[in-house]
This record gives C-alpha cells, structure tokens and sequence, in this order.
C-alpha cells in the first residue's frame, strides 16, 4: 500500500531537524522536490541552507521565524511570523510541486498558541496525496501524534553540551 505519510519528530533529544533532512536528502536522491520551512530558526548561518544553494533546484528552504522563540523579546511579533510561515507551507503542500514538505519546529507553535493545532491537523489530513509531511519539534500532542502515520521520539542518553561544549559548526549548526 502507498500512501502520503505525515511523519513526526518528537522529544527532547538532538536530531530531529537532522533526521528530517536526511529524510530530505533521500527524497532528493530521487529526484523528488523537497520543501522545508523552520518555524523557529533565524539569524544563524545553518549549513543546511548553503546545502540547499547546491541542490539543482531540488531543495527549497525557507528560514521564518526571528530564533528561539523562548527567548522571545516579541511574542507578537513572533505569533505573526508564525502565521506567515503556516501560510506558506499550506500553499507549498497544496500546490502538489514538492513530493516530502519538512515543518520544522512546528510543535513549538501549538505549546505557545501561535496556530490552532485541531486546524492544522484538519488541513493535513486533506492535504493533496503525494505529498508527504514530516513535523519536528519538542511535546508533539497526543492529537498531533494521533494524526501520524509515523512518529519517532528521539531522547537523550548523553550530550556534550552537559561537559560546557558549546555548539559546533558542522555538528549542531
């Protein structure tokens, strides 16, 4: 059975965007067309976006928000970054142009209330088929994961940032 999966990475551990990406990458190997838009992410130089530049085409990137948004000086502001970027991943996942759309750090948006989660569900539930989603983020719900054909919970073992190693480029970034 084929089917458009919508996929999850969840839980506190590193990897989640990562893990998306790989699942990009192989999309890519394809030749299937790949969208990804980060919620969160902002003002860092990501080496996933100098990648992109280099993908013939294949990989479309859209950074959206203005950083961690825990660390917020404007949550409105934020809010209606938010908004934005959901507006332009609908009309991504609508147009049936990408074969896998990558939403991540979307699960942030429902904890703060920036997005309706029941809306967001209700939408890709009737997304076009072919297209595959894969949502990364801490505290996915239960509706959320209820909604997914797929959800991976990566937790922590060990890390370097508990020895005070700061992130590095190439690794983390």
């Amino acid at each position: 059975m084929k089917k458009s999966l919508l996929m999850i990475n969840t839980g506190d551990g590193k990897g989640k965007t990562t893990a998306a990406l790989g699942l990009a990458f192989r999309a890519i190997g394809h030749g299937q067309n790949v969208c990804v838009i980060q919620f969160i992410k902002g003002s860092w130089k990501y080496g996933e976006i100098e990648t992109a530049a280099k993908l013939n085409g294949h990989l479309e990137f859209h950074v959206m928000g203005r950083g961690f948004t825990w660390k917020s000086d404007n949550l409105e502001e934020d809010a209606a970054l938010a908004r934005n970027a959901w507006e332009m991943a609908k009309e991504k996942i609508a147009s049936g142009k990408y074969r896998l759309v990558v939403l991540d750090e979307m699960t942030y948006l429902f904890l703060y209330g920036m997005l309706d989660e029941a809306e967001v569900i209700e939408f890709l539930k009737n997304r076009p088929e072919g297209v595959h989603v894969m949502i990364t983020g801490r505290n996915a719900s239960k509706n959320l994961m209820a909604a997914a054909d797929m959800v991976t919970q990566m937790e922590p073992v060990k890390h370097h940032y508990e020895n005070g190693i700061k992130a590095q480029k190439g690794i983390e970034f």
